[in-house]
């Protein structure tokens, strides 16, 4: 495999993380009767739509349907893919339930 084939890889397996992220955040936001794309946007006001929420969206199930997702699990993956913001405002959401 040469460098530019590695480079795919790496490239693509990140994008693919990236979407168990947003749906995990997706789903635990569901799970907590929060919406999604509100706190998204309130966390990224500037930023357009992100179409990979929006496809998360599809792919989420009702709560009673959903296996519990633990607020850690949340804040992990955010802070891994650098949604720190959106990691303070989950957290937020988090310490007005608790």
């Amino acid at each position: 495999m040469d460098k530019k084939e590695m480079e795919q890889r790496v490239i693509e397996s990140y994008k693919s993380d990236e979407k168990i992220m947003i749906l995990v955040y997706a789903q635990w936001c569901i799970n907590n009767n929060i919406d999604p794309v509100k706190l998204y946007e309130e966390a990224y006001p500037s930023q357009m739509k992100n179409q990979a929420l929006v496809d998360a969206m599809e792919l989420t199930v009702p709560k009673k349907e959903s296996e519990e997702i633990p607020d850690q699990t949340v804040l992990n993956v955010l802070q891994l893919f650098g949604n720190d913001d959106l990691a303070f405002l989950v957290q937020h959401e988090i310490d007005k339930c608790n």
